[in-house]
């Protein structure tokens, strides 16, 4: 996701590719079109970009967005691990600052289109579960997308979330609905990674105009 994040990122005509955080380098790191740091410290101070990008990991996510508004640094955070609690104090801090965030949990437009369907669908059909879908390499579970979409439903029940980890997968997900006699499935299908990337750009313009933590990136979109 990193490694699609800045080609797309050094692609854009109005976007300067400022620095990439990485864990070690190596040579395939080694040879992006920027500064390579393994301190976000430094790369803040170094580059004093306008923007932090965060797609990291659970264990590194809320200490790097804390820093990233500790430096003036408007965050986008596509990473998960963060909890309520975290996204309230960054939105603190964004008030106090004058700068504001963006916390997505999925960049795909599709993804964001089948949330907003099965919100409408759980007004009408009585029961719905959700199954999620990634590569073996994803972390957490259940997802932030099949969290935020049970959120989004509104329901009076607590929807079941299945995950599913396995290899040759991408990003998927399906909302089954149930009712009298008939089924309804809601499905969005990541095939690449590619697929989150005009949502990438998207939220990279958009936290430029914010002045607050926002949760989702539909907020820019509708």
């Amino acid at each position: 996701m990193g490694r699609e994040a800045v080609k797309t990122i050094d692609a854009a005509p109005d976007m300067v590719l400022a620095g990439v955080l990485v864990r070690r380098a190596d040579e395939e790191t080694l040879a992006f079109p920027t500064g390579v740091y393994d301190d976000p410290v430094r790369l803040l101070e170094t580059e004093q970009p306008d923007v932090w990008l965060d797609l990291t990991t659970p264990d590194t996510v809320v200490s790097h967005v804390d820093l990233a508004f500790a430096h003036g640094v408007r965050p986008v955070v596509g990473a998960t691990g963060y909890q309520e609690a975290d996204l309230a104090r960054w939105n603190d801090q964004a008030s106090q600052t004058g700068i504001g965030g963006i916390a997505c949990p999925n960049f795909a437009i599709g993804a964001l289109l089948m949330m907003r369907f099965a919100k409408e669908a759980a007004k009408w059909m009585p029961r719905a579960e959700i199954i999620e879908l990634h590569h073996d390499k994803k972390k957490d579970m259940p997802s932030g997308t099949a969290i935020r979409t049970a959120r989004e439903m509104e329901t009076e029940y607590e929807i079941p979330i299945h995950s599913v980890r396995l290899p040759g997968l991408v990003a998927h997900q399906e909302v089954l609905f149930g009712g009298t006699g008939e089924t309804l499935t809601i499905r969005h299908d990541s095939l690449t990674r590619e697929s989150f990337m005009p949502g990438v750009l998207v939220a990279c313009r958009g936290v430029m105009q914010l002045r607050q933590m926002v949760y989702g990136l539909e907020h820019l979109l509708w």
